[in-house]
């Protein structure tokens, strides 16, 4: 099968996976979400950035391209003294 290319429209679709609950959780995340006003996709992205920021993960491209760079340049050598 070949690939599609990527229109604008299918270049910001998100991807989508089905989360199962027990009904006590469900009744408890349904209950905060309206409570605060926001919707279920919005809680589901607010807990995996948060989980992902406690991993020690990027949460997007600009992120991981900043964690990323050296703080120590490739011709430095902080190991050794400079000689006079």
């Amino acid at each position: 099968m070949a690939k599609r290319k990527a229109t604008p429209a299918r270049a910001e679709a998100r991807i989508g996976k089905r989360v199962m609950f027990d009904e006590a959780t469900w009744a408890a995340v349904d209950l905060y979400a309206r409570d605060s006003m926001k919707t279920f996709q919005e809680l589901a992205d607010e807990a995996f950035a948060d989980l992902l920021k406690k991993h020690g993960r990027p949460t997007d491209l600009k992120d991981a391209l900043r964690r990323s760079a050296r703080v120590i340049g490739a011709n430095d050598n902080p190991g050794r003294p400079r000689r006079k």
